[in-house]
């Protein structure tokens, strides 16, 4: 990914926006209740699913709250004989009047109660594991395409390791939330106040003991929260950093070993997982504070609850209090208090997961909210069928007052071959991606067939362009899937017919499987040479209208390069084409060379016109036949583009 990202980028003289870097950065500070916006953009068209899981999880927590009840009952009723047997909302003609009976009716409700919470979980499971890896699904895909539909400017500066952060670790967090935190979090709810009418409807005066609790922990919780917000963004802040320094000092390990750089790259990703490490312990130190603290204070009431209620019954009642307790309420009590520490003390993994969700909530809608900068017009046109003249009509584009591309203006008939000439840095590569509108203008317009191209759809406009660039970029999978990429209904034949048309058809039969050989990631297994006859081919198969050439020989050996310059030649006939060239005698045919410097048009006319002109042109000309020893310092250094 990295690579392809470094293909789309500006090459040489370019460079990203300041006020696009942080106009990303502070649109995610603004992003407000991201985890509600998850729920309402991503939720609610899957909200089925979430009803049923809490109706489920209703359903399975009140049941798991009956065998307590019913053994407290037995034993007051049954047992002991100190109370008649009844159930809260059971008809008393519903329940026996034996005790032998009433023993095995306690039994069977007991069962079916731990039936009943078992299916019920199981069903509650099911359903929110549908909810939450359903919208999971949904935020990634949405995610990537919006990621897709983002200017160039955003990959210039975004690196791929967080990207891949947002569309792996944060989509992940958000899935957990929507699973594990509203699962638990509903849970806590109906546990607290399922008990808590329990309690207080049996015995009021011993809920308020068990129940004394709740809001030191609300208030010890409400703490927490505010602490440890800010230091769940740092973690996920350092997270992309880490992922970003693993990403690069792997994807250039080749320049690693050659550079004998191993221990530097050791130390730059020392110094990413030090401040993961970091910054995790910010939040890990609170967390161990804070568990401990609500087990402790969860415990205390449960403490307080047994020895209240077992002076009571030893006694009578302590201190304040009034009336009597039986066993089985005590027990009853018991049982509960202890459900009731259970959910309580699973709140700091509530905390946990929501607060790491907010913070990557942020992140996607940070994302999500970045503006299109390049879209079609709402009344844009289709560019079809395409002649191919183009029209560069005073063209000007930068970053805030440094402009990159300054006052260009040509023209070129359909079929003619424009070729951009310059120094390093003189804008070649930023004037021919402003055609592909991967960026656009400032000032002045670009025209196809006489259509600005922001007034035709993008789709449209880059189907009639092709694209080969000196780095190519092929995706894991076979020969034959890379060439028919952007043509997929190709056939074999066709596919066939453009590798030979890209000299790459020979080679490729030499392959152990021939098309069906695995090319690897990036296309490793291949040459450069390889590589680029690939990318040709694929170009070929596109037959696109106008056709753009970055420098695509400049990478290869001489022999490469005849092969294919020959391959190039075959398909710039009779179609527009640009050459951005760095060897010059790859253009000495072209109708029209235009000379760049710092961004302007300084020379223009055909090979020989320019040679006689006697400017940068031929300078450059000079110095890559080697005939300097008569030029002036200062024109060689100009045209090496060193000023």
């Amino acid at each position: 990914m990295q690579t392809l990202l470094r293909d789309n980028r500006l090459c040489g003289d370019d460079r990203m926006s300041e006020d696009t870097t942080v106009a990303v950065a502070d649109r995610v500070d603004e992003v407000e209740a991201p985890l509600r916006r998850v729920f309402r953009e991503y939720g609610l068209p899957r909200v089925h699913w979430f009803v049923v899981a809490v109706a489920m999880n209703l359903v399975a927590r009140l049941s798991s709250l009956l065998p307590p009840l019913v053994l407290g009952t037995a034993i007051d009723a049954v047992f002991n004989g100190s109370s008649d047997y009844s159930l809260p909302l059971v008809p008393k003609a519903w329940l026996p009047a034996e005790p032998k009976a009433q023993f095995w009716f306690s039994v069977a409700l007991i069962v079916g109660a731990f039936v009943v919470t078992a299916a019920c979980t199981w069903a509650q499971g099911i359903a929110s594991d549908v909810f939450a890896h359903r919208s999971l699904h949904a935020v990634r895909v949405d995610t990537f395409r919006k990621m897709q539909e983002l200017d160039m400017a955003f990959f210039d500066e975004q690196q791929t390791g967080e990207a891949m952060s947002i569309l792996n670790q944060d989509a992940t967090n958000l899935e957990r939330f929507l699973d594990q935190a509203l699962k638990n979090g509903f849970r806590l709810v109906i546990m607290v106040l399922a008990i808590g009418a329990l309690l207080i409807s049996m015995n009021w005066q011993l809920a308020l003991v068990t129940l004394v609790g709740v809001p030191l922990m609300a208030l010890f919780t409400i703490w927490f929260s505010r602490k440890v917000a800010p230091r769940y963004d740092a973690v996920r802040s350092s997270v992309g950093d880490l992922n970003t320094q693993l990403e690069n000092s792997i994807g250039g390990m080749q320049l690693v070993k050659t550079s004998n750089t191993e221990e530097f790259e050791t130390e730059r990703v020392e110094r990413a997982s030090w401040n993961f490490y970091t910054t995790n312990m910010d939040v890990l130190k609170l967390a161990f504070l804070y568990r401990p603290g609500m087990r402790l204070l969860a415990g205390l009431s449960f403490v307080a609850t047994f020895v209240v209620g077992g002076l009571w019954l030893f006694s009578g009642p302590p201190l304040f209090f009034s009336g009597d307790l039986t066993v089985g309420e005590f027990v009853v009590f018991i049982f509960l208090t202890q459900r009731f520490i259970d959910p309580l003390a699973q709140i700091s993994n509530i905390i946990d997961w929501f607060e790491n969700a907010r913070a990557s909530g942020k992140r996607i809608f940070g994302l999500m909210d970045t503006p299109v900068r390049i879209e079609d017009a709402p009344d844009a046109i289709e560019l079809d069928p395409v002649d191919g003249a183009v029209e560069y009509d005073d063209v000007t584009f930068g970053y805030d007052e440094e402009p990159i591309i300054e006052d260009v203006s040509f023209d070129a008939a359909a079929g003619d071959t424009v070729a951009f000439v310059g120094p390093t840095g003189a804008g070649k590569s930023t004037a021919v991606k402003l055609l592909m509108r991967l960026y656009d203008v400032d000032e002045g317009a670009i025209r196809v067939d006489g259509h600005d191209v922001r007034d035709v759809t993008v789709g449209s406009l880059r189907e009639s362009i092709g694209y080969v660039s000196q780095e190519t970029y092929l995706f894991d999978g076979t020969v034959a899937e890379n060439i028919r990429y952007g043509e997929f209904d190709a056939t074999r034949e066709e596919i066939i017919e453009a590798a030979k048309a890209a000299e790459a058809h020979e080679f490729i039969e030499e392959l152990a499987d021939g098309y069906d050989t695995q090319v690897g990631e990036r296309g490793a297994r291949l040459s450069g040479g390889q590589r680029q006859r690939i990318s040709i081919a694929r170009t070929v198969l596109q037959d696109p209208d106008i056709l753009i050439l970055d420098e695509a020989t400049s990478a290869v050996d001489t022999e490469t390069e005849v092969l294919i310059q020959r391959s190039l030649d075959r398909l710039a006939a009779d179609r527009t084409t640009f050459v951005i060239a760095h060897r010059l005698s790859t253009v000495t045919d072209a109708d029209t060379i235009l000379v760049l410097e710092e961004g302007r048009v300084v020379e223009r006319g055909t090979h020989q016109e320019l040679l006689e002109e006697d400017g940068l042109y031929a300078n450059l000309w000079a110095v890559q036949a080697g005939e300097i020893d008569d030029l002036p310092d200062e024109f060689v250094d100009r045209a090496r583009g060193d000023v």
